[in-house]
């Protein structure tokens, strides 16, 4: 987005250390793992007026709406139980990017 660019450089860096940091800590059994969230039905976000709150829920292409709290949860219990899964970046959008 425009006039983010503080923003997006510290959400960078985390996907960027996500792998190096997997590696270090591989010989001690300790995976690393990044989620990348979209916008999610939050205490923060509640407190927005419901018209502003089903506006942003259009913008995910699919499924249109903010994700809830549960999807999240469910893909760290995913995560944790594929021991397989590490150094990577998994996004948790509904596909959106949003729009400058």
């Amino acid at each position: 987005q425009v006039g983010q660019a503080a923003y997006s450089a510290s959400k960078g860096g985390i996907v960027g250390m996500t792998l190096p940091i997997a590696r270090d800590l591989a010989p001690l059994g300790i995976r690393v793992v990044t989620i990348a969230p979209g916008l999610f039905s939050t205490p923060l976000l509640a407190g927005l007026p419901e018209k502003v709150r089903n506006f942003l829920g259009q913008q995910v292409p699919f499924p249109s709406r903010l994700g809830d709290p549960a999807e999240f949860a469910h893909l760290v219990q995913a995560l944790a139980e594929n021991p397989m899964i590490n150094g990577a970046v998994v996004r948790l959008d509904g596909a959106l990017r949003m729009q400058p």
